[in-house]
């Protein structure tokens, strides 16, 4: 198999980087996985949830075989029972993506959480409004429906790319919104890197089954016993629902909150309700060159990078 280098001199020029973003069940992992083989890169886990510990078959990360073919970064760095945040993740990247360039390997950003990915790329500044206790006490006497309506009314923007079932992310946003200014996150700066950006897009009814299948392949690998086992391993009901989604609704279901068919029907519907969000943050960048297919967006890269070699 032809392995492709990329050399960079740090001190001369931008680190090259190749950041793969899109929809959630689009492909991506797979991609970046492929694309590293021949280009000789390593991959840098872009994803909220892929941080935590024990947290593998809900967030979808990739396998023991599959980080053996090729090294991926920012797995596993972080205790569930604990937040990482957005500023733990720019840090940690911007280490792996020193030390990667170093060895002469291509950096490849790969994940759908966008915040991350644009602050990280973009050099975004991170908001710096320390936690407010009392006025986060008073927030969790909200619910979701509440809050969500309190943001949507500070500031529409955010709302309409924020998980709006998640009542964490929720409140931190209305808190930054009141006690400070939240950064611009639709102002581009330059980035501090030479960045190509490749996005995945399927068409709705292709993604939708995908969502589907994905989904159900996660039951039958033990995804409910994932959470289980999170649980008895320390991390409280509340703690498991707020990383929303999978680890959400099936914290509700073990608790006797909703049947195992409810369960289900929710997730399905909350999956694909965060895709179309995540679309809704990566559409205002107009560097993204977007692929329906992956063995499109394969054949773009490879041919791309090979004029740099």
């Amino acid at each position: 198999m032809i392995r492709y280098h990329v050399y960079m001199r740090m001190s001369k020029r931008k680190i090259n980087i190749l950041a793969i973003v899109g929809q959630t069940a689009s492909g991506k992992s797979t991609l970046a996985i492929k694309l590293a083989t021949l280009l000789n890169g390593e991959i840098i886990s872009a994803d909220s949830r892929q941080v935590y510990k024990g947290m593998d078959i809900g967030s979808g990360k990739v396998t023991n075989q599959e980080r053996r073919v090729v090294p991926h970064h920012l797995l596993d760095v972080a205790s569930p029972k604990r937040n990482y945040t957005v500023a733990h993740f720019v840090r940690d990247a911007r280490i792996s993506i020193k030390t990667i360039a170093r060895n002469n390997k291509l950096p490849i950003i790969c994940g759908g959480t966008g915040f991350w990915v644009d602050t990280l790329l973009y050099d975004l500044p991170i908001a710096q409004v320390p936690p407010h206790p009392s006025f986060r006490k008073k927030m969790t006497h909200l619910n979701v429906e509440q809050l969500f309506t309190k943001l949507k009314k500070l500031n529409p923007r955010r709302a309409r790319t924020i998980d709006q079932n998640n009542p964490v992310r929720l409140i931190r946003a209305i808190e930054v919104e009141t006690f400070g200014t939240l950064p611009n996150l639709h102002k581009k700066n330059q980035s501090p890197y030479s960045v190509t950006w490749i996005g995945l897009h399927p068409q709705d009814c292709v993604l939708k089954t995908q969502i589907h299948r994905r989904l159900m392949s996660r039951f039958t690998k033990g995804m409910v016993q994932e959470v289980r086992h999170l649980h008895a391993s320390g991390v409280s009901w509340k703690r498991l629902e707020k990383f929303g989604l999978e680890y959400r609704d099936i914290a509700q279901y073990l608790q006797h909150k909703t049947t195992k068919q409810e369960m289900i029907l929710n997730l399905e519907k909350n999956i694909r309700a965060y895709a179309k969000r995540q679309m809704t943050w990566f559409k205002r960048n107009n560097q993204i060159m977007w692929f329906s297919l992956p063995s499109k967006a394969f054949a773009y890269c490879i041919k791309n990078f090979k004029k740099n070699l």
